[in-house]
């Protein structure tokens, strides 16, 4: 069992201004804001600047988090970014966060990794992991996507679920043992092309909620056993924002009001590794009290994500 003790010191986001709402599509394709908002529960998401890419907001997430503790920036030694939208291939965006921190002279390692989705949980893990190694003492943990840089606007069935933006939280560790975490994070390989980005987003959405609605629970259940915690125990659950039936059929379930569940996907759509940390800090700015968490996503790849610390 994970003996790991991190506390989360702080969080932060990032959304662009300018916003696209549903009626913003029916000017352009075959839909409407009622089609898109009882499938989806999304009424508006925000885009990128021409100016602004992935980089770009997971500087801004990252600046957030700092700002909202007073952070001392020169702590940080590790920078871990979830993203699947990074405009290059080489250098990373943690790298290049790195640099717009000052902290080029520092000891800092960086890099990005790739889970689609679930990318921010799987950070988390890293992250904790490396701490909990003792080689390193503040984290700096990013989800940052500009989805609409790889959306077909023809393909109605995706256009409409993505949204721009980043999140961020910084950790370190604790002796406290209230602050032990725990993750649940695996994967299966998507040969056949169900959820791909090749370089456009494509996607067969049925087989994407089937996957979703199967794994969630399953991936919940075996987090609280490694845990060796029960529903009971978790203060709040901050699902992915994917889909709001996703979410609800997760609650039914499991038995669990829909008011368990964290929701704020009628704002700003699917964010991919984005969903979880941005949903996170706006708890957070309403909520200092810690609270038990429950995080759970699913992506491409495919891969599912579970995490359970305190907030």
């Amino acid at each position: 069992m994970n003996k790991n003790y991190i506390k989360l010191v702080t969080t932060g986001r990032y959304v662009p201004e300018k916003v696209m709402t549903n009626d913003d599509f029916a000017a352009f394709l075959d839909t409407n804001d009622e089609w898109i908002t009882t499938r989806t529960g999304i009424k508006r998401r925000h885009v990128a600047a021409d100016d602004e890419s992935a980089i770009d907001l997971a500087y801004k997430a990252a600046l957030n988090a700092i700002d909202n503790a007073k952070y001392d920036v020169n702590k940080i030694d590790l920078i871990v970014v979830a993203t699947i939208t990074n405009p290059m291939k080489s250098p990373s965006i943690a790298n290049l966060v790195q640099a717009k921190l000052g902290l080029n002279e520092h000891h800092v390692m960086t890099f990005d990794i790739n889970a689609a989705c679930s990318g921010f949980v799987y950070a988390l893990e890293i992250a904790s992991s490396m701490i909990g190694s003792g080689n390193y003492k503040s984290a700096l943990v990013i989800g940052a996507e500009e989805m609409t840089s790889i959306l077909d606007y023809k393909d109605r069935g995706t256009c409409i679920l993505f949204g721009d933006g980043a999140g961020a939280a910084i950790l370190e560790p604790t002796d406290d043992p209230n602050y032990q975490v725990h993750f649940y994070n695996g994967s299966r390989g998507d040969d056949t092309g169900i959820l791909w980005i090749d370089p456009l987003v494509k996607m067969d959405g049925r087989e994407v909620y089937k996957f979703a609605t199967d794994i969630m629970p399953k991936a919940i259940d075996q987090v609280l056993k490694k845990a060796n915690l029960t529903l009971e125990d978790i203060d709040l659950i901050i699902p992915h924002q994917a889909n709001i039936r996703i979410i609800q059929s997760v609650a039914k379930d499991m038995n669990l009001p829909i008011e368990r569940f964290l929701v704020n996907i009628d704002e700003y759509g699917n964010t991919s590794s984005a969903s979880i940390p941005i949903l996170l800090d706006e708890f957070k700015q309403k909520n200092k009290a810690p609270k038990r968490a429950l995080m759970i996503g699913f992506g491409g790849g495919f891969t599912w994500g579970a995490a359970i610390l305190m907030v």
